[in-house]
């Protein structure tokens, strides 16, 4: 038995249109409709037809032909009165109707469309929010964007200015999970948005940290570095804290996780830098010769060779 779906539209209409009407009058009529932009009479006749293909014991080839028919122009209804008030600026109109159209294509196992419209209820959300994020006001733009940002996540454009409207608000760690977030996306698609995204999450936890070192609060940059959902940063900013705290010893120890936590040459570099200073406090100058020889790439790569150069030159003048 084929489920029975009503609508608040069908179940007005059904006693009035279908019980005059059969589902195949009533799809070539919707079309005609929608096609001279009279798409809410439109939609009443293929919500129609939809709920009158339930009541069919053994629908035939032309009934099931309309049926799919209307469930896919239903969508398309939708979505045209969603672009229309989009133009217009009603964005809670625009939203509401998109929705509409998404909700209906999951319904129908049209992921595509539903894909497309949830697209543009994140569209709707960003041209929202734009005003109040140029304004400064970033409480309101949180608001809005989130909303956006949970129809759409792949609006990067949004995403990142609902990281930075967190930030702004000293909300870091939301921040810090909307970056992650675009980060964790295909490289090969928004190569630009990550990079951006990378670029938020450093700048911001530099500063985070400066105000925790300011304060000689090493503890609670362990704590912090243990909330960050970047597991590469974290314990980054873990070794980082126990050179705050001159805790050499903690940092051999955690080394190797954050060496594992790491997935660039960069990142293993700067570990391999911390390590490198935590054994030279230590004494342990062959180890700490060892470590900087691992120095490869990023921002340390000259100290390196400093600390490789001080520490071999003794030896070598004897």
């Amino acid at each position: 038995m084929k489920k029975l779906f009503l609508t608040v539209v069908a179940m007005l209409g059904a006693t009035t249109l279908f019980a005059q009407t059969d589902i195949l009058t009533l799809v070539q009529q919707g079309g005609a409709n929608a096609k001279a932009g009279n798409l809410e009479e439109a939609i009443v006749q293929f919500e129609e037809v939809i709920n009158g293909y339930y009541e069919l014991e053994e629908p035939n080839a032309n009934e099931d032909k309309a049926f799919a028919m209307a469930k896919k122009y239903i969508v398309t209804c939708y979505h045209m009165l969603g672009g229309r008030a989009y133009n217009a600026k009603d964005y809670n109109a625009a939203i509401e109707y998109f929705t509409l159209a998404a909700d209906n294509a999951e319904l129908y196992d049209n992921i595509a469309d539903m894909t497309k419209n949830r697209q543009y209820i994140g569209k709707c959300y960003e041209a929202q929010g734009a005003e109040d994020f140029n304004n400064g006001n970033y409480a309101a733009a949180i608001e809005v964007f989130a909303k956006g940002y949970e129809a759409d996540k792949r609006n990067t454009t949004m995403a990142l200015n609902l990281a930075e409207s967190y930030f702004r608000s000293n909300m870091y760690h939301d921040g810090m999970r909307v970056c992650s977030e675009i980060a964790a996306l295909n490289p090969e698609k928004f190569a630009d948005a990550i990079a951006e995204a990378k670029q938020k999450m450093d700048m911001y936890t530099n500063n985070e940290v400066a105000k925790l070192q300011q304060a000689n609060n090493f503890d609670g940059i362990i704590e912090m570095a243990a909330m960050l959902p970047d597991a590469a940063m974290g314990q980054k900013v873990l070794m980082q804290a126990y050179y705050g705290k001159k805790d050499f010893n903690k940092m051999v120890e955690v080394s190797a996780a954050a060496l594992e936590a790491q997935t660039t040459e960069e990142g293993r570099s700067d570990i391999y830098y911390l390590l490198g200073v935590a054994y030279n406090e230590l004494e342990q100058f062959d180890k700490a010769i060892e470590a900087m020889n691992n120095v490869t790439a990023g921002n340390n790569v000259d100290n390196a060779k400093a600390v490789i150069e001080a520490l071999t030159a003794p030896a070598e003048a004897e």
